[in-house]
């Protein structure tokens, strides 16, 4: 093989490393992309980043000293004929101590709905120390025509806020939820039922005729 012979099948060879490290690069990038946002909400669950709140499924063993006020705010996307406002505005209670508050819903449309809420508490850097035991938003909420509903959010405040110095300033709290209209919800609206001459048709009859 020749000096100029040897010389390209370096430089090809090189090129073929550097076309193969681009393309796993882009296909690094595009995972990336794709995992970004679970990534994200996983980040913010386990941080509170954001006002997030955490999800346990029991209380703690041991209730702190410290007397904290939640307080309770409520918002409809316009997009979702419903009306709703916390039944309480808000509660006093220990950190750690069991606390429960109802939201009421309303649909003020003539057809059923369905929605899903998201959430969130401020102050912002509280959201690592505020855990939901059960919530209505865990799950999609469907109401009838014209139907109300009360429905419930079981949470605490960790205790162990009591030993975070930059939570010392916290007196009171703030959960908040919004309600959208749920994009997946499949909603079968029932079929208005049939004059006995409709049925009769529909069936090849002839109606009766009195």
């Amino acid at each position: 093989m020749t000096e100029r012979q040897q010389g390209n099948s370096g430089r090809t060879r090189s090129n073929g490393r550097v076309a193969v490290i681009c393309l796993g690069v882009v296909a690094a990038m595009t995972g990336l992309s794709y995992a970004s946002v679970p990534l994200y909400e996983l980040f913010c669950r386990v941080t509170g980043y954001g006002g997030t709140t955490q999800v346990a499924e029991s209380l703690p063993e041991q209730v702190g000293e410290r007397i904290v006020t939640v307080r309770f705010n409520a918002d409809v996307n316009p997009e979702l004929p419903w009306a709703f406002q916390p039944v309480e505005r808000a509660v006093t209670l220990q950190v750690g101590e069991s606390g429960l508050a109802f939201y009421r819903a309303t649909n003020q449309a003539a057809r059923t709905t369905a929605g899903t809420a998201t959430f969130n508490v401020t102050p912002l850097k509280a959201g690592q120390y505020f855990n939901k035991v059960e919530c209505f938003c865990f799950t999609e909420q469907r109401l009838a025509p014209g139907e109300s509903m009360d429905m419930a959010v079981s949470f605490f405040v960790d205790p162990a806020i009591e030993e975070d110095p930059n939570l010392d300033d916290v007196k009171t709290i703030t959960l908040s939820y919004t309600f959208f209209v749920d994009p997946d919800a499949v909603i079968e609206e029932p079929q208005a039922s049939l004059r006995p001459e409709e049925a009769a048709a529909g069936a090849g009859q002839e109606p009766s005729v009195n």
